[in-house]
């Protein structure tokens, strides 16, 4: 997939991703500060991933685990602070979510502040029925 939004370039294309730049990304996360560079690594290499690019930069970035069959996971979705308020984050989820691949799949997520961009796409709340189980690396953490 490769959509041009301005000056911008959507592409799930892996060989253009800066691992460097979704590393440090990840790491200022709330959500994935904890995770080690490997494992970052590693949770890219077996997913969908989609970049976001300003020229050769890299400036977005949104991670999908899916069967191809009934479900996806959208996780690690970020734009860099310099290039947000422009509606880029819109048009990457919006990409993911209408793309052949995932449209017809029951799309889930994860967000504690993003609540009113993906409810533009069709995600709900589901308070009543989620449930998750954290990793032992960070269950362990809380431990000592």
């Amino acid at each position: 997939m490769h959509v041009n939004i301005n000056q911008y370039l959507i592409s799930d294309d892996k060989s253009l991703l800066d691992m460097e730049t979704i590393k440090a990304f990840l790491s200022r996360s709330y959500w994935a500060s904890k995770r080690t560079a490997e494992r970052v690594e590693k949770s890219m290499q077996n997913s969908l991933c989609y970049g976001v690019y300003d020229g050769n930069k890299q400036v977005g970035f949104a991670r999908v685990v899916t069967d191809f069959a009934t479900m996806y996971w959208l996780c690690d979705v970020f734009i860099d602070e310099e290039h947000r308020g422009q509606g880029i984050g819109k048009k990457l989820v919006g990409s993911l979510t209408t793309s052949d691949e995932l449209k017809d799949l029951l799309g889930i997520l994860g967000t504690k502040d993003a609540h009113e961009l993906y409810e533009q796409f069709g995600f709900t709340s589901d308070k009543e029925r989620m449930m998750r189980r954290m990793p032992d690396y960070i269950r362990n953490l809380s431990s000592h």
